[in-house]
């Protein structure tokens, strides 16, 4: 079976657990958005490293949960960078008083709703992204067995 969702750690020791299901899980809803999956990397990584990123390539001093970089060259495949600052995911599990697995897992399917050409800078777009993640998150767990 070809891996082309890889799973990296940078400045965190923090590392994905269940990855199979994970890759299978995102595949699904790259697919049930009618793409195909090409080359995604996930980085978890801490805040400070995130921060980094988001001066540099965004011009955004401000931490983050997240940052994707779409790298889609082929129509109908997405392909990209989806970095995750397992500091911020880990703080907004205790905010919104969810498991940090859950909250982990929201972050990762919206950067590959991002990846899949879903926005969310705009109210109506943020709500259309929620309720995209809603979605996904309540398929999980046939994944996740």
């Amino acid at each position: 079976m070809m891996r082309n969702i890889h799973f990296f750690s940078e400045d965190t020791d923090h590392k994905p657990k269940h990855k199979t299901a994970l890759r299978a899980w995102m595949k699904e809803t790259v697919s049930t958005e009618g793409y195909k999956t090409g080359e995604i990397n996930v980085v978890l990584c801490s805040d400070a490293y995130l921060l980094d990123i988001n001066k540099q390539y965004l011009q955004h001093d401000t931490y983050t949960d997240i940052v994707t970089f779409d790298s889609s060259e082929t129509a109908g495949v997405i392909a990209g960078d989806i970095f995750v600052s397992i500091d911020r995911v880990r703080e907004n599990a205790a905010k919104f008083d969810v498991l940090e697995a859950d909250e982990l897992h929201r972050v990762i399917i919206h950067g590959i709703l991002h990846l899949c050409g879903y926005g969310d800078k705009k109210k109506e777009d943020k709500a259309r992204m929620t309720e995209k993640e809603d979605f996904y998150l309540a398929i999980r767990n046939r994944f996740f067995l």
